[in-house]
């Protein structure tokens, strides 16, 4: 390939080195700037809350507009990313974030700084729908793995720097300056890959996009995460089972329809695909409210200042960032899913040790708790995620990153409705002070006591997926829709 271009379709083969090393750099600091806002926005929030005088809920709603929209797209715009161009979304979700990270820095009202926040989280679902897409498009079979670890790491990078950056950024420059950074990063990703990265992703062109089964898949992620933010609210319970329902219709009418947004047979007839999705979306229930539970505990039970606990709370991903290439290399070479089950395995293990914690517990108990759980996290995402991409055909790799991306939010959603509502069944709406300290110990241990419980069916969910390595595979023909 001279002109360091390729059509839709091409075998990673026909991409330069140049290319490759391009399309990897530039899909990893994407991977790295979605949880970087997300962790970093986190520690802001009690600076933002005094500034526009917020309630609680109001509050939470800085974190979750931006989860449930991007939940809302990832499948949709995964899909449209197969139709139109995965280069074509992947570029315009760089600008988006550029945009509506520079109207959240310039956000003078709560009305503006969720609607920044709404439009970064669509940004988000565009990038997420693409990366991995493109990324493992320009890569052969044998080096997913590798490539996949070292995307995941940047995931993990964003987490690690995120309360220790967004911590130091809003003390020194204020909260504004967190959505300011971004900017420009967003920026120049942008530009470099559309100079750099010629020709254009599409093997689903010219396919028509189900628009009502888009509408109806928006519509019933909306109820159900929305439903999950507010409970234990009755009306969150309505909006869970409307929810339900309507995700019903959504797959009736996916299976009828010629050009599905997300093609059911995926699920229905792909094992690997199927059990590796399902594992994510119980490793990240099982585990996303840890941080949440941990920064309550050591900032109420331990005396920590939200700086110390950033420091605590960083040995988790600092694990996940440095061992994700590893594991990513490793299930090149072994199942991906002996990997991944291992991984989450350990992840259990961390969550039964946390469950007997209290004030008299040591710091380095906690801290080696969590730098079991980043091992085990490390070491299940990325040989996850290899088995989800390699389990497709080049066509659904769009839909496919889309829908994993999708587990991963909505396990997300599904672990701080988790939390939430037993949080209010031991505490009610109490605000946690020393006289409710053992209910707050209470409710900590019921949560952990559920989340190891998930993370154990979740090995079972990983082994059942069976195998993706075979030898007799084509190096550019995954396993589509009917095998497994």
């Amino acid at each position: 390939m001279q002109h360091d271009s390729a059509g839709s379709g091409a075998a990673p083969e026909a991409y330069s080195p140049a290319i490759k090393r391009t399309v990897l750099i530039a899909t990893t600091v994407s991977a790295f700037i979605t949880p970087f806002l997300v962790s970093s926005v986190n520690i802001a929030i009690p600076t933002i809350t005094k500034e526009f005088s917020l309630n609680a809920v109001m509050m939470s709603w800085v974190v979750t507009a931006y989860l449930l929209s991007a939940t809302i797209f990832l499948v949709p715009f995964g899909r449209i990313a197969d139709i139109w161009g995965r280069k074509k979304i992947y570029l315009a979700g760089n600008a988006l974030v550029a945009v509506s990270s520079f109207l959240a820095a310039r956000a003078t009202s709560y009305t503006m700084l969720i609607s920044a926040r709404t439009l970064e989280g669509v940004a988000a679902a565009m990038i997420f729908g693409t990366g991995i897409a493109i990324l493992i498009s320009v890569y052969p079979f044998q080096e997913r793995g590798r490539v996949i670890g070292v995307n995941v790491a940047g995931t993990y990078f964003g987490l690690s720097l995120g309360p220790l950056i967004g911590g130091w950024l809003t003390q020194y420059f204020g909260w504004r300056s967190i959505f300011a950074i971004i900017v420009p990063i967003g920026i120049l990703t942008m530009a470099v890959f559309f100079w750099k990265v010629k020709g254009e992703w599409a093997e689903s062109g010219g396919e028509r996009f189900d628009l009502p089964g888009a509408l109806l898949y928006s519509v019933a992620v909306y109820a159900v995460m929305h439903g999950l933010s507010v409970l234990p609210v009755y009306f969150g319970f309505i909006e869970v089972a409307g929810g339900m329902v309507i995700l019903v219709l959504f797959i009736i009418w996916e299976l009828r329809a010629v050009y599905p947004v997300l093609n059911m047979k995926l699920f229905r007839h792909n094992i690997a695909f199927t059990f590796s999705n399902l594992a994510a979306l119980i490793n990240y229930s099982a585990t996303y409210a840890v941080t949440f539970l941990v920064s309550l505990y050591l900032q109420y039970m331990k005396g920590l200042s939200a700086e110390l606990a950033g420091y605590v709370l960083a040995s988790q991903p600092l694990m996940q960032f440095l061992f994700s290439p590893f594991a990513g290399r490793l299930s090149d070479k072994v199942e991906p899913r002996l990997v991944a089950s291992t991984g989450m395995g350990m992840c259990s293990a961390g969550l039964l040790l946390l469950i007997g914690i209290d004030s008299h517990t040591p710091l380095s108990y906690i801290v080696g708790c969590l730098i079991l759980l980043g091992l085990g996290f490390a070491f299940f995402s990325s040989p996850n995620t290899n088995a989800v991409m390699s389990s497709v055909g080049r066509q659904f790799f769009g839909v496919a990153s889309g829908t994993l991306a999708t587990m991963r939010l909505s396990g997300q959603m599904l672990s701080m409705g988790i939390v939430t509502m037993i949080m209010a069944l031991f505490i009610g709406r109490a605000m946690i002070v020393p006289a409710t300290y053992p209910l707050f110990l209470e409710a900590k241990r019921t949560s952990f006591i559920i989340f190891a419980v998930l993370c154990a069916l979740g090995v079972l969910a990983s082994l059942a997926r069976g195998r993706v390595h075979t030898d007799a595979r084509p190096e550019d023909a995954p396993a589509g829709p009917e095998s497994n």
